[in-house]
């Protein structure tokens, strides 16, 4: 009896420690077309030189808010590369499609550019099945500057991270528009 007794604690250790699959996430960009040439004397460029995203966010896992005081920041569900730099590559995306005629772009394109940053403070999803899109933005336009904060909460469709994920995109796409609402009314 007592020699099954080291292999019963074994079987039940092992039984115990399941190991999870981790589970990557990119970003969707817009499915909108891209126009793919600008008029040579265009003099709409803009230049999205940063998106910022605080230190909780900066990480590997998908952020999910379980109380209004408490968040989880996952360890099998992640992002694929840093939300930071996805964020930036969508904007510019959302941003190109919705501005025909600008150049918009993660590298500088000269002296006459506008210069966009972005401080999100909140990327998240919600115990009650909502996502949050948050921060700030900052144009740089003709001298000027302008700055405008944001706040986005939709309602996920369905449950679960890809969901939270796809419905995050979607807020981010919304704000892109906004922001290029902003531009287009720009002299």
């Amino acid at each position: 009896m007592k020699k099954w007794l080291p292999l019963a604690a074994v079987m039940l250790l092992s039984a115990c420690s399941s190991t999870e699959e981790t589970t990557w996430y990119q970003l969707p960009a817009s499915t909108a077309p891209v126009a793919l040439s600008t008029p040579a004397n265009s003099q709409h460029l803009l230049w999205v030189e940063q998106v910022a995203v605080p230190d909780y966010l900066a990480g590997n896992g998908v952020v999910y808010q379980t109380t209004e005081v408490q968040y989880v920041i996952a360890s099998q569900n992640l992002w694929a590369s840093p939300l930071d730099q996805q964020l930036r590559n969508t904007l510019v995306t959302n941003l190109s499609a919705t501005l025909p005629g600008w150049v918009v772009s993660a590298q500088p394109l000269g002296a006459e550019q506008d210069t966009l940053n972005v401080n999100v403070t909140g990327f998240h999803g919600r115990y009650d099945g909502r996502v949050i899109v948050s921060g700030e933005w900052l144009l740089k336009h003709k001298g000027q500057l302008i700055k405008r904060p944001f706040y986005t909460e939709l309602k996920q469709q369905q449950d679960g991270y890809d969901a939270m994920v796809k419905t995050l995109a979607q807020a981010w796409q919304l704000q892109a528009k906004s922001i290029a609402d902003e531009l287009a009314r720009q002299p």
